[in-house]
């Protein structure tokens, strides 16, 4: 599938032309079309040949989040091209609840059908269709849903075959319809996206290697950003299995805390500081809002996560459950306050920002200390979100060291000696706990203290610098963590042993991308290269990455990951710096 968007919502896009998937009025919504869990019950919104034979090729406009999908058939070609528009205008970003297609003839004069037929709370109901004289309204939702079109409603409401002799559009609306002139906007609308897109695009930062794929990465992170709040989700779906049959089926479409020190990592690479500084107000307003702790995740509006529920959906592939909400949101994850920590420094020392003078500065910064401390000693579900298990993991440790070690450096341009003493004193502490899951006998930093398990989270022992790269322990370890962890084909699990669902089947494409930036890290650039390169054919025709990857290239877990693409930039900015290649501004 591909994916379009404007930073309001997302629709996703298979290779013949079905919107497969599309929840409105927020990342987290109900679905309108929802065929990629349920093919019965989803809904339908698909331009296609009325034949059978075809063939199809698809592609983004270059350097764009607009989608083409070009038909190849026995009678004539035609594209149809689908955008979210967005561009600047009024002082402000225009980014409507709105998905244009336009249905271009290239060659001959094919036969062609268009279908839309959406559907409310996840299936449940079909809506009342009433035709006007140029577009099709959807009764019984909760604001106008609309179908503009110039093809004739007869052959939609009819689902007939129709020949293609021009060029038709579909404005799909949410809310506001469209009641300017339908061609003329359509055409407008999709210039100013693509001038839109192409320049964000020119304002990024990238180095000289890997450069398609970066741009391609920042696309897709942009996307996830629901500009309202700033939250940034960690995919567009939910319940995409991890692999098949296993009941690994997760909802993904909230903002995860922990995400947030490798997002704004991300995002500072890229020179995006408006991305940057919304997220963090973003995380700011639920420190400040928060009385006790931080929750491992949470809505794109800052607010709690709903209940696990189950849905009465076939799932992906006949994959269940199929689940709306997510239960992990009360899980005890102590790593938060120091990935949170870790991910301000950027903000206070950049002379860019200007974020010592904010007032709730020095408060937000205590607070996270303070959780730190309370929370030393105390066991946690970790990284990988086990519900039946609390251990003193070591990852969670990494990031109370880490997160000290930032509020160390952020004391020093506050000149606070107190602030700088209390962190320390926290790091010392952190550092020894780390320790305590150090195997002399296997020379690796295991899972966490007291078991011997092999975690691929411990990776960032070294690309975090708690380990000296240069050092034997570092190259030990990560040999280890190879040794037992990665595949023939480069690919990475995050552990192999039993969990709540017994053992994973397939890999966490993400800690792929952490082991080819440790590699950098530790001078073995050429191999961190040759890793990047073999990982990149796990993306789709479209360059995109999904959650989880099989040893056979098969593409599962929730899609596109942002976390993926997170760690595919991470990592090729830390070859860039290796290898001392310019970047361009």
């Amino acid at each position: 599938m591909g994916v379009i968007g404007n930073c309001s919502y997302l629709a996703y896009i298979n290779k013949t032309a079905e919107i497969t998937w599309m929840c409105l009025p927020r990342f987290d919504s109900s679905f309108l079309f929802g065929s990629l869990l349920d093919a019965e019950k989803g809904g339908e919104f698909s331009v296609k040949p009325a034949g059978e034979k075809y063939y199809t090729f698809q592609s983004y406009v270059k350097n764009t989040n607009i989608l083409a999908t070009e038909f190849i058939t026995d009678d004539g070609k035609f594209r149809v091209t689908d955008f979210a528009p967005r561009f600047y205008q009024y002082d402000r970003y225009y980014r409507p609840l709105m998905l244009i297609r336009k249905i271009e003839l290239l060659d001959g004069n094919p036969f062609i059908t268009v279908k839309c037929e959406p559907v409310g709370s996840y299936g449940a109901f079909r809506p009342q269709i009433v035709a006007g004289s140029n577009h099709i309204r959807f009764l019984n939702f909760d604001t106008q849903v609309r179908l503009t079109t110039n093809i004739p409603l007869t052959y939609i409401t009819n689902n007939q075959p129709f020949i293609l002799n021009d060029t038709f559009y579909l404005a799909f609306t949410y809310g506001e319809p469209l009641e300017a002139p339908l061609e003329a906007t359509a055409e407008s609308f999709l210039e100013k996206t693509v001038k839109y897109w192409t320049q964000w695009i020119k304002n990024t930062s990238i180095p000289n290697i890997f450069q398609e794929e970066i741009i391609r990465s920042a696309l897709v992170l942009k996307l996830h950003q629901f500009e309202d709040t700033g939250a940034i989700i960690a995919s567009g779906t939910t319940s995409l299995p991890e692999a098949p049959g296993a009941g690994r089926n997760w909802d993904y479409r909230y903002c995860w805390m922990r995400d947030s020190y490798y997002t704004l990592n991300a995002f500072n690479n890229l020179g995006h500081f408006d991305e940057l500084e919304k997220y963090f107000l973003y995380i700011q307003n639920i420190i400040l809002s928060e009385k006790q702790n931080i929750k491992p995740m949470y809505s794109i509006a800052g607010s709690a996560v709903p209940p696990e529920k189950e849905l009465d959906l076939e799932g992906y592939m006949g994959n269940r459950p199929v689940h709306r909400g997510n239960d992990a949101f009360n899980q005890k994850q102590y790593d938060i306050y120091g990935q949170v920590l870790a991910s301000l420094l950027p903000l206070y020392i950049d002379k860019r920002l200007n974020y010592l003078s904010y007032k709730k500065s020095r408060e937000v910064i205590y607070w996270l200390l303070g959780r730190i401390e309370e929370t030393m000693e105390m066991p946690d579900a970790g990284i990988w979100e086990f519900r039946n298990r609390m251990q003193e993991n070591c990852y969670t440790y990494l990031f109370h060291w880490a997160g000290s070690k930032a509020a160390e450096k952020i004391a020093i341009h506050f000149t606070d000696k107190d602030m700088r003493t209390r962190a320390a004193r926290l790091a010392t502490r952190a550092a020894e706990k780390i320790e305590m899951c150090y195997s002399p006998d296997l020379k690796a930093y295991m899972q966490a203290i007291g078991n011997s398990n092999y975690d691929a989270a411990t990776i960032h022992l070294v690309t975090m610098g708690y380990l000296d790269p240069s050092g034997i322990r570092a190259q030990e370890h990560l040999a280890a963590l190879a040794g037992h962890l990665k595949t023939e084909e480069g690919l990475v699990y995050r552990y192999i042993h039993d969990d709540d669902f017994g053992k994973p089947e397939t890999t966490f494409l993400v800690c792929a991308f952490w082991y080819a930036e440790a590699l950098a890290s530790i001078g073995k650039v050429d191999e961190a290269i040759n890793t990047i390169e073999k990982l990149l054919e796990y993306s789709n025709h479209l360059g995109l990455f999904s959650e989880d990857a099989g040893r056979d290239g098969s593409q599962w877990g929730n899609f596109p990951q942002t976390y993926s693409h997170v760690g595919l930039m991470n990592a090729i900015y830390r070859i860039a710096a290796k290898l001392d290649k310019p970047v361009f501004l």
